[in-house]
């Protein structure tokens, strides 16, 4: 028997604990995750007992972002980036500056130093991509426009704290205090000369993916997609996500996470982007699961009792303070109440990028450890909680708009994209096709509607899709589909056809009753992404149904059966 097995000990203890106190979580109807924190706390130096490698724990967890980071390159697109970037840009900024104000402000009330203060209000600030991610899958809503505006949001974050990671080393000596042990003072030019060099490195990078790696990447997988080995395609594509992800930190100072989520993008240009992510889904899980137990050890449990006042105001600037800051923001941009409060909870929770800048603020002598344990229990609280924040959305919402005067009115406020034109021609106005959803498959029923000049009224959420669309020429207004009043702007009370082209049942029932009310003889037509949605909608006869697998097996089978009776006549 080897000596040093550590990475095994440390490997089975936190599968074997993560998978026992998972179960008993599930049993208790919370999520599994919290069971992966106990196991974390269980094995980690805080309690007695078995006491796990924490620096393997962290460097295995490390995988984990990797490959879950990689994951959602692989799902979300340059395109669906920029699409959201007028909200995911000014609303992360803004709020990481709210988030970061308060935090700084409260540690200022304890007495802490500038340095402290200001580290601590960023720790935060950014919340964690990896739990967002966790729960916008749970949902089946990382692919919504609410989806894509909270994952773009978190990116940005990402973004920030790239360069926060950085330049704090840089500015330790400005933010200490007189006689800490931090880093020496440094000049203005020298911390100028630092943020160039920095900005030089991230833009380099970006470049560097997008001119090359979306050229050479989709090449290399399709390179070993044909040698017909399944190990080899899957070694390429934990390989390039791993190995972009340790090359973008080594040369560009990037984190590991930005590179491997870019790796994902690119990889995205590639046909076998949806096999990519069905061979790497199971290591991505595994890891994930050590990245929650890695942070269960980093936590002191005995900070609950000893600085409970004080843990009660980190929960609430994470929990209260974020969420209102971006939800007030989101509605600012003339989002929908729904939207804002998806956002908000979102960005209830904090995590990898606050342990990392926690770890490096006691590391410089900004931060005193009681911090970074304020922090890690924070994150711990937020963590487990955030699956009940998300659950109690649609509650609030409706909550809200029952009890509250103004918010109804500022569903139904006055924004020009939230009603068609007055010039809008009357044949739009009748007998029209009412597209909801402007994703990949609306898109396509648009094109062959316009193709074959066939009137129709796009329903989208996303404002500054809407813009794009009537800058295009075509009709379209913003707003839920599910509120009464986006429907009735579209002028579905007049429409011959009814087309919900977003693969969510519950969403699409809500539409139809609405529809179907204003509007009894509107012909409906429905789109499923799996078999038991598809047979359900069926029996309640909302409308027609099309299953995206299955009017695959019709074009198909169509082009082989025509094939094969072209063959004869070919022949003759």
């Amino acid at each position: 028997m080897p000596h040093d097995v550590s990475l095994i000990a440390t490997i089975a203890a936190a599968f074997g604990l993560a998978l026992l106190f998972g179960l008993v979580a599930a049993r208790l109807k919370m999520p599994p995750l919290v069971g992966y924190l106990l196991a974390g706390i269980m094995v980690g130096p805080a309690t007695p007992g078995f006491v796990a490698d924490v620096g393997l724990a962290g460097q295995l967890a490390e995988i984990g972002v990797m490959l879950l980071m990689f994951g959602v390159g692989l799902h979300f697109s340059l395109d669906d980036l920029m699409a959201v970037k007028r909200i995911a840009v000014p609303g992360a900024i803004v709020q990481i500056a709210v988030a970061t104000l308060l935090g700084m402000a409260t540690a200022s009330l304890w007495g802490w130093g500038l340095g402290a203060s200001v580290v601590f209000g960023l720790c935060l600030s950014v919340a964690s991509t990896v739990v967002l991610l966790r729960a916008l899958e749970a949902r089946g809503i990382l692919k919504s426009i609410n989806g894509q505006i909270a994952v773009g949001w978190l990116v940005v974050e990402d973004l920030v704290m790239v360069l926060v990671l950085v330049l704090l080393p840089a500015l330790a000596g400005l933010l200490a205090e007189p006689g800490d042990t931090a880093a020496v003072g440094t000049s203005s030019g020298a911390i100028w000369t630092t943020v160039g060099i920095t900005l030089a490195k991230v833009s380099s990078f970006v470049v560097l993916m997008l001119v090359v790696g979306r050229r050479v990447l989709p090449k290399l997988l399709w390179a070993v997609a044909k040698t017909g080995s399944q190990e080899l395609f899957t070694l390429c594509v934990v390989a390039i996500a791993v190995g972009v992800a340790f090359g973008a930190a080594k040369l560009f100072d990037v984190s590991f996470a930005l590179g491997a989520f870019f790796a994902g993008m690119m990889m995205r240009e590639s046909e076998f982007s949806h096999r990519a992510a069905q061979e790497s889904l199971p290591l991505r899980d595994a890891f994930a699961v050590l990245f929650f137990v890695s942070v269960g050890m980093l936590f002191d449990p005995s900070v609950i009792l000893g600085q409970p006042f004080k843990l009660l105001v980190v929960v609430a600037i994470i929990m209260v303070g974020k969420t209102v800051a971006a939800v007030g923001l989101a509605l600012l941009f003339r989002y929908p109440l729904n939207t804002a409060l998806t956002v908000g909870a979102s960005l209830a929770q904090i995590g990898e990028f606050s342990f990392i800048l926690a770890g490096l603020g006691v590391a410089l002598g900004l931060l005193p450890t009681e911090g970074q344990s304020l922090v890690l229990a924070g994150a711990l609280i937020s963590i487990a909680a955030n699956s009940a924040v998300f659950a109690v959305i649609e509650p609030v919402r409706a909550w809200i708009l029952q009890r509250s005067e103004l918010a109804r009115r500022m569903e139904q406020r006055e924004d020009p994209l939230a009603e068609l034109p007055v010039a809008t021609p009357r044949a739009v106005l009748t007998g029209q096709v009412v597209l909801v959803g402007y994703g990949r498959v609306g898109r396509r029923i648009a094109e062959d509607l316009r193709a074959h000049q066939v009137p129709f009224v796009v329903a989208e959420q996303n404002r500054d899709l809407v813009d794009s669309l009537r800058a295009d020429g075509v009709h379209a207004v913003s707003g839920d589909a599910l509120a009464p009043d986006v429907l009735i702007q579209a002028h579905v009370a007049e429409a011959a056809m009814l087309v919900i082209a977003i693969p969510d049942s519950v969403q699409a029932r809500k539409m139809v009753e609405i529809a179907t009310t204003l509007n009894p003889g509107i012909v409906v037509v429905l789109r499923s992404h799996n078999e038991e949605e598809a047979s359900l909608l069926r029996q309640d006869s909302l409308g027609t149904v099309f299953l995206g697998e299955q009017e695959l097996a019709r074009g198909m089978s169509a082009h082989i059966l025509q094939q094969f009776n072209a063959a004869p006549a070919a022949a003759a």
